[in-house]
């Protein structure tokens, strides 16, 4: 064949539908009275009867409108949560190049459809966030309908604020990249700074693990329980699980007095014979945790549990809780323990599947969320 030579390839729709083209142009007939032609309606010419019009339908399959798509951080979760909602999990295909480079393809149609992405930014932050970013690309580009982005736990959001000169505000940053990406909606879960939704210029839903939390030890029915801050940032979190407990709140207060020394815990309340209950929203080399348990005993508390939304539980932390006087540290699954932190009877994981799933219902039926908050 000569290079030169192009073969115009006409697929069978093509085909069909050039047929139903000129099949469809009205017939020509001429008119009995002054010879000029005339239109007539072939289908209704002569005894034939006219063809029903085909109508599309109004309501949209409900599969095609609802998905729900995951990256690499967190599938367990995701999938927990199609198994709450009915809805099965979307096919994609994620691989890596040599050099680490995410490749990305969702192997099944979106287009116009309502999604939620699962994917937590956690360890490895950068990669898991650039999956993200990745993976909204491409619904974007397959023309889903609307993208909500599901963040069990927002990565960088502990710098939220100038605290120091010439320093990022990397929580704006991820909100901007996440717009930009193509997100038209986010979900958030126990962020660490609330005002971190006034970052982005899309609707945020900021649910918290409180209820599942609160459900756990109201069911632990510990006695003389005292729900106790570790810092001044976190009192806000505690009063809320103090007054759904109802059982009075303590706070510890650090100090330091230089900045080489270690910070000093002054307990504000009294814990003396008390069961104490330390709330936060992330546990990450857990140093602060095991020095507030320490304070707290010294302070005549009985006993020491913890709990915490997100379990970053980095570098020594497993080694530090393990060796604590902790009695036992509840976290939620919006991030996966790691193998020694799975390992280790201190810790007592908890779902917050159906929480995420009433969350993704809810918006997709365009209904309240705030009923999640009890």
């Amino acid at each position: 064949m000569n290079n030169n030579d192009t073969t115009a390839v006409l697929s069978p729709i093509a085909e069909q539908a050039e047929e139903t083209e000129t099949s469809s142009q009205p017939a020509i007939a001429l008119s009995e009275q002054d010879g000029r032609p005339k239109t007539t309606d072939r289908a209704t010419s002569g005894t034939e009867k006219a063809a029903p019009e085909k109508k599309r339908s109004g309501r949209i399959p409900e599969p095609k409108r609802f998905k729900i798509f995951c990256g690499s951080s967190n599938r367990p979760l995701a999938e927990e949560i199609c198994k709450f909602v009915g809805v099965p999990l979307g096919e994609t295909r994620l691989q890596r190049f040599s050099d680490g480079e995410v490749q990305f393809q969702l192997l099944e149609n979106v287009r116009g459809a309502d999604v939620f992405l699962v994917q937590p930014t956690c360890y490895p932050v950068d990669q898991h966030l650039v999956e993200l970013l990745i993976m909204m690309d491409a619904l974007k580009r397959a023309s889903a309908g609307r993208i909500t982005v599901v963040m069990p736990y927002y990565g960088y959001a502990r710098q939220d604020r100038k605290d120091r000169p010439r320093v990022a505000i990397t929580s704006k940053l991820v909100a901007d990249l996440l717009t930009t990406a193509g997100a038209n909606r986010a979900l958030l879960v126990d962020l660490h700074a609330a005002q971190i939704q006034g970052f982005f210029n899309i609707p945020v839903d900021h649910l918290f693990a409180s209820p599942v939390l609160v459900s756990y030890f109201r069911e632990l029915n510990l006695p003389n329980l005292t729900v106790v801050s570790p810092d001044a940032g976190g009192v806000e979190r505690a009063r809320f699980f103090a007054k759904k407990l109802e059982v009075p709140l303590a706070i510890v207060d650090k100090r330091r007095t230089d900045i080489n020394v270690t910070e000093v815990m002054n307990v504000i309340g009294d814990v003396r014979g008390r069961t104490c209950l330390i709330l936060d929203d992330i546990i990450d080399t857990a140093g602060t945790l095991v020095k507030t348990v320490d304070a707290l005993l010294a302070e005549g508390a009985e006993k020491v549990y913890a709990c915490a939304t997100h379990p970053v539980l980095s570098g020594p932390a497993v080694e530090r809780i393990a060796a604590s006087r902790l009695e036992q540290l509840v976290v939620t699954n919006t991030i996966p323990l790691r193998d020694d932190a799975a390992r280790l009877e201190k810790i007592k994981v908890l779902s917050i599947a159906g929480l995420l799933g009433r969350a993704i219902e809810s918006i997709h039926m365009e209904t309240s969320v705030s009923t999640l908050f009890n």
